[in-house]
């Protein structure tokens, strides 16, 4: 059943231990890994078909002090497929940019002005048509605003983070490491759509800053 302002415990926080006896839910479809310009050009005609895009990035992790690597990962989420570009050999090419700089293409995400500050060291471009999840759940007052915790809440599942250190630079990303990244960026969508469907989405929070 899906949520919704009136439901009882709505506007407090869920906190861990619940959010822990959730079902564990990860993404079960069509995953597509680009990582050559040939493979992107492939890609692009059906990505720019989509209206709302989940968005979600992954780096690899710091182990040194002083370490700050850029973006390994760009996942966008569409209605049939998650693609995952793969930055290190693909970089930020001019028609992967332009999908971040469309203002017709919706890419809702959480913590969306980091991830984009740091994809900006790749490419210059500029970023317009994102909606920062966790600013919607703030206006809404809902209190959890992380991507984890707003699955719980507004989807009903738990996500898992046993990934979220693994090498995201690696050449050859393993099937666990496909679905984590698949599923962080198609839960971004789904919980947009969740907020569309409760009438709590604000176009002025869809314009890149």
């Amino acid at each position: 059943m899906p949520p919704s302002l009136e439901r009882p415990g709505f506007d407090q926080r869920m906190n861990r231990e619940e959010i822990n006896s959730l079902p564990v839910w990860s993404y079960p479809g069509r995953i597509v890994v680009v990582r050559s310009p040939a493979e992107l050009v492939a890609v692009l005609p059906e990505l720019g078909q989509e209206k709302i895009l989940g968005f979600d990035t992954e780096t690899k992790p710091n182990f040194q002090k002083g370490q700050n690597h850029p973006p390994a990962l760009l996942q966008l989420a569409g209605e049939m497929a998650v693609w995952i570009f793969q930055l290190d050999p693909l970089g930020l090419p001019e028609g992967l940019s332009n999908i971040l700089a469309d203002p017709e293409i919706i890419k809702a995400g959480v913590a969306v002005d980091f991830d984009l500050l740091q994809l900006q060291r790749l490419s210059h471009f500029q970023p317009e048509g994102f909606a920062e999840l966790a600013t919607v759940a703030k206006e809404s007052g809902i209190k959890n605003h992380g991507l984890r915790g707003l699955a719980a809440v507004m989807l009903g599942y738990r996500i898992s983070k046993g990934a979220q250190r693994s090498n995201w630079g690696a050449d050859s990303l393993s099937e666990k490491q496909l679905r984590y990244a698949a599923t962080d960026a198609w839960v971004g969508r789904e919980i947009y759509l969740r907020f569309e469907e409760m009438g709590i989405i604000f176009p002025e929070l869809h314009l890149g800053r």
